[in-house]
């Protein structure tokens, strides 16, 4: 194994190649080869060739069976030193957690780079407290004779508790598919339709979290027929479900998301 082998993992934040930070630049600037994957996620503001310039190096996109099946970045992490880059932080997701147990195992060394990632900046932009937040859930996109029932019920629970749920949106990086926080909206409303748990009603408070990061980041709160209406500009978004609101974070709502004022009244 090469003296300078070894793997680095590497969050480049939210958005734009100004959003990684510091130790992140000067970590991949003093790697031989950079793999990256944006299906899980993708970098808002920026692409490939901007991230290439602002680095000086090439980067090797890859899909989801390259990262999964391939043993590529392990091979390579043998004998020189490879980034593995995503948006936000890198560690989120359990397929490079898996990666990193497999370089360990192989006597890689290994060194991660955190990155901002959505699970804490969406919380704080809308000003809710973080460890307040339930069980996050993902929506897929609906198929024909495809509806699963499991994220409505995650969902249901965190309300049960009054526990905040932050809805990650699905992702089709290979078709070019991000779903909007309107067809989560949709989404949703159905599923309360079919399952009737109580979930959504009229006077339910939803919050939108459109581009964190970006310099048109937008986030806004409101009843389901209210954010229908907004436009929201595009994708990415995440929806947060609020439970319990303490008094602060219903202030924070109306001031900076333009929730509906008789939240604070409800207080």
């Amino acid at each position: 194994m090469n003296a300078r082998s070894g793997l680095v993992f590497v969050g480049l934040g939210l958005s734009g190649v100004d959003g990684m930070t510091v130790k992140a630049l000067r970590a991949l600037k003093d790697c031989d080869e950079i793999f990256a994957e944006f299906y899980t996620s993708t970098l808002i503001g920026t692409d490939v060739s901007e991230l290439e310039d602002a680095l000086g190096k090439k980067i090797k996109v890859l899909h989801r069976l390259q990262v999964e099946e391939d043993d590529e970045i392990i091979r390579q992490a043998k004998e020189s030193r490879v980034a593995f880059i995503t948006a936000g932080d890198t560690m989120a997701a359990t397929t490079h957690v898996d990666l990193k147990i497999q370089a360990a195992e192989e006597g890689i060394p290994v060194e991660v780079v955190h990155g901002v990632s959505i699970f804490s900046a969406c919380p704080t932009a809308l000003g809710l407290q973080p460890y307040k937040f339930g069980r996050t859930v993902t929506l897929p996109f609906l198929e024909e004779n495809y509806h699963p029932r499991s994220p409505y019920d995650n969902l249901l629970d965190n309300k049960s508790r009054g526990l905040h749920s932050m809805v990650l949106l699905d992702i089709r990086a290979d078709e070019m598919r991000y779903m909007t926080a309107h067809q989560a909206l949709e989404w949703l409303l159905e599923a309360e339709k079919k399952w009737k748990g109580g979930l959504l009603q009229d006077d339910t408070l939803v919050c939108v979290a459109a581009r964190l990061g970006a310099t048109d980041e937008m986030i806004a709160a409101g009843y389901p027929k209210d954010i229908l209406e907004l436009d929201l500009g595009e994708p990415l978004h995440t929806l947060v479900i609020p439970g319990n609101l303490h008094f602060m974070e219903s202030f924070a709502l109306v001031r900076f998301a333009n929730a509906p004022e008789e939240i604070i009244e409800d207080e």
